[in-house]
């Protein structure tokens, strides 16, 4: 397979190999030039003018099978997208602006422009600060990356060989992705990712003429394989036969096998989304090889010694710098970490095409709390302070309406509290009723997100997905109708079963289909246009009437548009808020159900894509319910003598 190439800003490995080479054969030939003189060459000393000695058997591995790099590109400094490439750690050593900390209290400071002696020396507990506040990033990281390693700096990893004692026979290619911050839910200075080739091999020289068995990847606390061998998995992206391709999630830097949206609901697999949908732009890094032995990769790479962590502490432990690549398991146990990761994840389809409401939700509401979490960390007496203004003044608007009475009589005046509560009353008593009512409702959306999530797999016609959408949505009105004729009967004390309120409601059902289908596109035009949202508002609040007038008082066709809005606006201080709640209900109430189902158990997105309409179609006839409240409410405020008292509110049954 070859992946996509979307130009890359950097000279490919090929091209880099052409320079190199060029450039060795350039400096030889003027070493080389005076032939007439003869070279002095000291006793050990290799002669000048002499073969380069070839790469390590390591170092060749590591070159032959380094991985692409596929990042989210980032189109303006501070927006959206990745701003951080893998990065050469060599910069954060000897620079001012760089702090080394101790581990005594939280502010030690020990040292400005630690060099790489200093963290040689292992330091467990130390800190590497870099400047800025990683509860309040704003763009000071970027900033800051920027002016160190530049605008366009050069992509750079770090490949190492491993073993395993016990694993005989198996050798683990380490590609090791410095960043300098982490810029997910937990955030935090500087993230080291990795990524891991496994072949049957004893040595770097076999493994150079092997395929490797599988990959593996890292995401957060947890990992990914995919198996290459002869077949590879078809989520594993190659290049030139050789080169895997990760795709890095945007802010997160968790190593994925394609283009998507990723959900997790744990530490393996990131609690939150993980992103690396959207234009991208590869990288071929240059590999820097850290040698197997520990003596010689100290020697080379000083840095591998440090025990230390790569960013600020603090008192806050769930937003420190991670540690450094040789402190975790992988890199003395690379197959005991490899072994445990997992086969899948849990990808959106379609990159969040499909059920992306249900993502969208997820997604927002562990941001904004992960959000809110950081901000009491950082100042908990502020958010508590607003966390109780926020408390009183809902505390203030509850008691602004009465809210005890009695779901019956139905024809009585009530004020905005107690519509909602006799309409969650009434629900509850007559529940079974309603609910067979919003069955075949249920029924029709359950089917038609299945086939819409199914049919993106399997291919299943767009006109059947088309047809199955506008079933469920025109089973809203005979629902609607249906409920409305039940409420009815229960009122006179009539008997009443669902087909019965069925066969009463569908004559209404095809009076009131045209008014509210245009009534649907006219706040559907409305709410495409950000000044015109609320009138949209408006308007739905004066059509909430629309359906109970045609059911109970028989008003035909256009005639209730009208009627609904007059009436409505007589009786706004009830109609509006009961409107804004039941729209509520329905909009929000699948997607956080939806939502809480997946952070308790991953259930399939066929199941998770259902939730939402399940719920609206279940909730259906509690709305039609309290709509009808408000149109009692409405006549009796229109009957009531103008100037003389207002409506006396409905109390409860003795």
């Amino acid at each position: 397979m070859d992946a996509r190439r979307t130009g890359s800003r950097y000279p490919s490995r090929g091209t880099r190999r052409l320079l190199h080479a060029a450039g060795v054969a350039a400096l030889l030939a003027l070493l080389v030039a005076p032939a007439s003189a003869t070279p002095v060459v000291t006793e050990g000393d290799d002669p000048i003018g002499a073969e380069a000695a070839p790469a390590s058997p390591e170092a060749a591995l590591a070159e032959k099978f380094a991985p692409v790099m596929s990042l989210v590109e980032q189109t303006e400094e501070c927006g959206p997208g990745e701003p951080y490439v893998p990065s050469d750690v060599d910069v954060m050593f000897d620079n001012p602006s760089v702090a080394l900390r101790g581990p005594w209290t939280q502010r030690d400071l020990v040292k400005a422009a630690p060099s790489l002696e200093d963290v040689a020396q292992g330091l467990p507990g130390y800190a590497l600060d870099l400047p800025g506040d990683p509860l309040d990033p704003q763009c000071s990281y970027e900033k800051w990356a920027n002016a160190q390693w530049g605008k366009e700096p050069t992509p750079t990893i770090y490949g190492r060989v491993a073993f395993q004692e016990g694993h005989e026979g198996r050798l683990a290619l380490q590609y090791f992705f410095f960043y300098p911050f982490n810029d997910y839910n937990n955030k935090h200075e500087t993230d080291w990712e990795r990524i891991q080739l496994e072949f049957a091999a004893d040595s770097a020289a076999e493994a150079l003429d092997q395929t490797p068995v599988r990959v593996v990847y890292s995401q957060h606390y947890g990992a990914e394989y995919a198996d290459w061998g002869e077949e590879p998995d078809e989520k594993l992206e190659i290049v030139d036969d050789t080169h895997p391709v990760v795709f890095v999630s945007a802010g997160s830097h968790a190593n994925q096998f394609s283009s998507g949206v990723f959900m997790g609901n744990n530490a393996e697999l990131g609690f939150g989304c993980d992103s690396t949908a959207g234009a991208q732009r590869e990288l071929e890094p240059v590999v820097k090889t850290i040698p197997t032995d520990e003596a010689a990769a100290a020697a080379a790479f000083p840095w591998t010694q440090y025990r230390g962590h790569w960013g600020e502490v603090g008192p806050r432990r769930f937003y420190e710098g991670p540690t450094g690549p040789n402190r975790k398991q992988a890199w003395n146990s690379p197959f005991s970490w490899a072994d445990k990761a997992r086969a899948t994840s849990f990808e959106v389809p379609g990159s969040g095409l499909v059920g992306s409401r249900v993502t969208e939700t997820y997604c927002s509401a562990v941001g904004t709390g992960s959000d809110l979490f950081r901000s009491y960390v950082s100042s908990p007496m502020t958010v508590l302070i607003g966390l109780g203004i926020a408390l009183l003044a809902m505390r203030w608007l509850l008691g602004r309406t009465a809210w005890e009475t009695a779901p019956l009589p139905l024809r009585r005046w009530r004020s905005a509290g107690q519509t909602a509560n006799a309409s969650w009353q009434l629900f509850r008593r007559h529940m079974g009723l309603f609910l067979r009512i919003s069955g075949p409702m249920a029924a029709i959306t359950v089917v038609a997100v299945a086939i819409r999530s199914l049919g993106f797999v399997s291919g299943v016609p767009w006109w059947w997905q088309g047809l199955l959408a506008l079933a469920a949505l025109g089973s809203l009105l005979p629902a609607a109708t249906a409920t409305v004729h039940a409420i009815e009967a229960i009122a006179d004390g009539r008997s009443i079963t669902a087909a019965q309120a069925y066969r009463g409601a569908w004559r209404p059902a095809l009076s009131a289909a045209l008014p509210m289908v245009l009534a649907g596109v006219v706040i559907a035009f409305c709410l495409g246009s950000l000044v015109l949202t609320p009138i949209a508002l408006l308007l739905l609040t004066g059509w909430t009437l629309l359906v109970p007038l045609v059911v109970l008082d028989g008003v035909n066709g256009f005639h209730a548009w009208w009627r609904s809005l007059v009436l409505a606006g007589r009786s706004w201080r009830t109609i509006l808020p009961v409107a804004v709640l039941g729209l509520l209900l329905l909009t929000t109430t699948g997607l956080v159900v939806a939502a809480a189902l997946f952070l308790i158990y991953p259930a399939p997105f066929v199941i998770l894509n259902a939730v939402p309409l399940l719920i609206v179609a279940l909730l259906w006839p509690l709305v039609m319910i309290a709509s009808t409240y408000c149109l009692i409410t409405a006549q009796e405020a229109e009957q009531a003598p103008r100037g003389g008292a207002s409506p006396v509110p409905a109390t409860p049954h003795a």
